[in-house]
């Protein structure tokens, strides 16, 4: 059973307190360059105890990477599509705003390559340093057919693909 206390904004769930324990850190080439870059390379670094977990995981070719947005301050309800004011203010669960109250990430990478405890992967929208919360691989089930986004999304990504051109 869940649990809310708003005196003191704390949740628990069946009596305890939920932790998360990072299992990594994001490591990249520096520091200051724009984590949106999508063919940024990085790496996943694991705890040294974890690295057996990663058996078989060079097996698939992309992989979600679930991590803690640690350079966040502050919580928004509302926001713009990626900043901007020509877009339309909508609730933050309805965007891919970072300012969320767990600023929790998650990026779907490729998976370069497995060596030990350190993953190399392409597309990381995160910072040198970011804690990693979980790793899961990129299979079929994750895809689906009948997927709907709203206008402004669409003229978002007619912008990008001109862009590209």
């Amino acid at each position: 059973m869940c649990t809310s206390r708003k005196d003191e904004g704390s949740i628990t769930y069946d009596g305890e307190k939920i932790e998360l324990k990072p299992i990594g850190y994001v490591k990249k080439g520096t520091e200051d360059k724009d984590p949106s870059e999508p063919n940024t390379l990085s790496k996943l670094i694991l705890r040294k105890d974890l690295a057996e977990a990663l058996d078989g995981l060079n097996e698939f070719s992309h992989l979600f990477v679930l991590f803690w947005m640690h350079k966040i301050e502050r919580t928004l309800m509302k926001a713009h599509p990626r900043g901007r004011s020509d877009m339309p203010l909508l609730g933050i669960f309805a965007t891919r705003t970072p300012y969320r109250p767990n600023p929790i990430g998650l990026t779907l990478v490729k998976i370069l390559k497995v060596d030990r405890n350190v993953i190399t992967v392409q597309g990381l929208d995160a910072f040198h340093g970011t804690p990693i919360l979980d790793l899961k691989p990129f299979d079929p089930w994750d895809m689906t057919q009948d997927i709907r986004v709203p206008k402004w999304w669409m003229k978002l990504e007619k912008e990008k693909t001109t862009k590209r051109n």
